[in-house]
């Protein structure tokens, strides 16, 4: 019986960009064994998946060789390297079977962003999503067109409408959900264009949830006490889980983000997103994948200048982000919604 390893173990994004891969190999192949391998904290975004035979985690600490053992228990005769880091390239050595990988493009990436020459135009910049089906040539799979999947738990479903509930939030609300963090801080959309940005949306009938890990809690409590015109600001930063979240999502209207796990998890429930990029560009790959969606940049000579985002903007400016208004946001989220 054919039995494939989907190896990939972090990020939010990354893992759910994998499941358009996920669902084609089920399509193509419904007698097979579909193996994810992830993080044991990514493995709420795809445990509930019902196209995946079973989830196998990497435990904190755990060293490579033991999840070896694990995974050659289940026989695997194919292997796809999601990941392309030092910990898949150990599963490769360790667990044999027939394995294959995708092209990164990081050659392409770094001189994009070192001397801004496009080296991704030799070949048509594809999304990540289908990058990963270079991986899966041998299995006879193609993109269906269709977007990332977040399966969700009923649990999760529950938690989230209770919470809502408990704050006025439920039944009829028009949510939106505002996700300001970031990893890094030039990934960030100021602070004060959230809080105008929550005052238009409060205004235009929406409520505000700010959405989040527990790292934004300072981020969204500020926001909370600037408040968001007629309708106040509630926050779920650091109250859920990953699957939570995905839940909080998919009850909103529209999301808000920047170029963060959050886009995805919206993707992969199908609420639409407007989505806030400054440092990083289309040919790396992680716009929102065949969803509704609005991308808001600005065409500077600087960008791209990272590929994750840094900690402080180099030429001192940031106006990648802080170009883009609160007025223009709020007039995309209506014509989205619309």
């Amino acid at each position: 019986m054919l039995c494939v390893l989907l190896v990939r173990f972090s990020s939010i994004g990354d893992i759910l960009l994998t499941t358009p891969l996920v669902r084609a190999l089920a399509r193509r192949h419904p007698e097979a064994k579909l193996v994810y391998v992830t993080k044991r904290a990514m493995a709420p975004l795809v445990a509930d998946n019902p196209r995946l035979t079973d989830v196998v985690t990497l435990e904190p600490g755990e060293p490579i060789r033991h999840l070896a053992r694990r995974l050659r228990a289940l026989a695997p005769t194919h292997g796809l390297d999601l990941h392309g880091s030092v910990r898949s390239a150990g599963l490769r050595l360790l667990v044999h079977c027939r394995w294959s990988g995708y092209f990164k493009r990081k050659l392409a990436r770094a001189l994009l962003i070192a001397t801004k020459l496009d080296a991704y135009r030799r070949r048509a910049p594809s999304p990540v999503a289908e990058r990963y089906f270079e991986a899966a040539r041998r299995l006879d799979t193609r993109p269906d067109g269709g977007p990332p999947e977040f399966c969700l738990g009923p649990g999760a479903t529950d938690r989230a409408a209770r919470w809502l509930a408990e704050r006025g939030l439920g039944g009829g609300a028009r949510l939106a959900a505002l996700a300001p963090g970031a990893a890094h801080a030039t990934k960030r959309w100021p602070v004060a264009h959230w809080s105008a940005l929550a005052e238009r949306l409060g205004t235009a009938g929406y409520r505000p949830v700010v959405v989040g890990g527990p790292d934004d809690r300072g981020l969204a409590q500020q926001l909370v006490a600037e408040g968001g015109g007629g309708n106040p600001i509630v926050s779920a930063a650091g109250e859920f889980s990953l699957q939570e979240t995905g839940a909080l999502l998919a009850r909103a209207r529209v999301v808000v983000s920047g170029d963060t796990g959050v886009m995805h998890m919206a993707t992969g429930v199908g609420t639409p997103v407007v989505a806030l990029f400054g440092p990083t560009v289309a040919q790396f790959g992680f716009f929102p994948y065949r969803a509704p969606a609005a991308v808001l940049e600005r065409g500077l000579e600087c960008r791209p200048c990272s590929s994750t985002g840094t900690a402080a903007c180099p030429l001192g400016h940031h106006r990648c982000l802080t170009d883009i208004t609160p007025e223009e946001v709020a007039a995309t989220v209506e014509r989205l919604v619309a």
